[in-house]
Formats: C-alpha cells, structure tokens, sequence
C-alpha cells in the first residue's frame, strides 16, 4: 500500500506544479484510476493492485516545456532506451527507481485514444471516459485491466458529461468510425460482466451494479449512429485483423509489465 501511496501523491504533485508553470499534465492508468476512486481504497488495498509506474498524458505543443520540468523534477530521460515508433511518447527515470511515461496527444496502441481538447476537462486525471477506454483497448486484457476496470465502475455511473461519471457519448462517439476499437470494447466489457460475476472481493449487489452499468454503456454504444466506414468494416468482421501490433522496441524492463499492449 505504501508504494502505491507513494507513487500517487507523487503523480499528484507533479500535476500541481506543473500548472504553476502553465503546463497541463493528466494522470493515465493504474495511478489515475486509484486517485478516482477514494471509496474504494479498501478493495484495492484486497485486490494488493500493486502501482509500478506514473503515466501522463499531455499536450504535443508543450513537449519541450515538460521534458525540462520533469528533468528539474530529479529525473532523467534514459540514454540506453530506443523509443523506436513511439514519436509521442517520452520516457524518463528516477533516482529512486520510480518512472514516469508521457503520451502526447494520444495513447496508440492496440487502438487510438485522441487527448485532443479533452484534457481541461478533469484534474489531476484524464476523464473517466478515457481512463475506461485505456483499459478496454487492450486486445490481450489480463486480469489486472479486468480488476481496474470493475473498480471504475463500481464507483462511478455512466452519463453524459464529465466528472465523477463515465462519459458514454465520449466513448460512443470514439468507436463509432472504428469498427475494430468499437469491437475490442465491446468485447472486452463483454468479459468484464463475465468477470464480475465471480469476484469474490464484492457483493452481489455490487456485482449487479456494475453489470447493470456495463449493460447502459453498451446500449449507449449500439445507439450512436456509425459512419459509413464502420458499416463498412463491420461487413468483413473479425476474419480481417482489426487492431494494431505494437511494435517491440528496446525498452526498460519495467515496460513489460505495461497493461496497455496487444
């Protein structure tokens, strides 16, 4: 629990000071779901969902801006790593062993989630929208993405604005002209249900409530109309490959246990 704290409120702090210097950093993964989710510390603390690194989303625009205020931060960007394809990506590390990854204007990996105008809307984190669809990208989910992705909405309901609830015309709107991101979603909340159903560390109440949730975000999901390309793409199916590889590159060690892969 303790380095799960300590990664936190130092993501949280960086956050902070960066708007001291006028630069807009948003929390990503494990760290951003724990932050937003206070009622349910204690189930993390059962889960023992151990935090390894910081993730950030920022803007393109500001990338020289936070590569120094990182670096003036005590970290340091690693000289031995080949980012290879990730041109929107920076890496850095820290004396103390934590790590930190910056995604500018967008996360691409099995799928694409644009960062475009969305980042003023919520703080220290990205939106609850984009957090959810971080997790649900992910061709190969594993068990921990299922674990972050129960807790999420657990705790927060599906609407349609910003905030404490999941923005399901932001996730709608995302996978309608993209079939494949829409099928790897869809699929993945699919999996999520089947999941929850044998969770032992939450009622069956709780169960409910999140299936029951996952079944408004779907329903909010098949109502938005799709382009023509996703009528399109939607003819061929699954016999074509719908979502992207990953390009291996030379990475730290502490990469490879990185939820976010195909």
């Amino acid at each position: 629990m303790g380095f799960d704290d300590s990664l936190v409120n130092e993501a949280v702090r960086l956050v902070e000071n960066a708007e001291g210097a006028k630069i807009i950093l948003r929390m990503l993964g494990a760290t951003a779901i724990r932050l937003h989710c206070p009622g349910n510390q204690k189930l993390f603390e059962t889960l023992n969902r151990r935090i390894t690194d910081i993730d950030f989303a920022a803007y393109g625009k500001q990338k020289n801006a936070i590569a120094k205020f990182i670096s003036e931060h005590g970290y340091k960007q690693p000289q031995h790593l080949t980012i290879g394809a990730f041109v929107d990506r920076e890496i850095f590390e820290g004396v103390d062993g934590k790590h930190i990854d910056v995604f500018f204007d967008k996360l691409e990996f099995c799928h694409t989630i644009s960062f475009s105008g969305r980042l003023e809307n919520d703080r220290p984190t990205v939106p609850l929208s984009e957090l959810l669809l971080e997790k649900m990208q992910i061709v190969q989910i594993n068990e921990k993405d299922l674990k972050d992705t129960t807790v999420m909405l657990l705790e927060h309901d599906i609407g349609d604005a910003d905030g404490d609830i999941v923005n399901a015309g932001i996730v709608s709107k995302a996978l309608a002209s993209d079939w494949g991101f829409y099928y790897t979603v869809t699929v993945n909340l699919g999996k999520v249900k089947n999941y929850v159903e044998k969770f032992p560390w939450i009622s069956q109440e709780d169960s409910g409530l999140v299936k029951a949730r996952i079944d408004k975000l779907l329903e909010r999901i098949e109502r938005e109309p799709k382009s023509m390309g996703w009528k399109m793409r939607a003819k061929v199916g699954a016999k074509k490959k719908w979502y992207r590889d990953v390009e291996e590159v030379d990475r730290a060690e502490w990469l490879s246990e990185q939820g976010q892969r195909c």
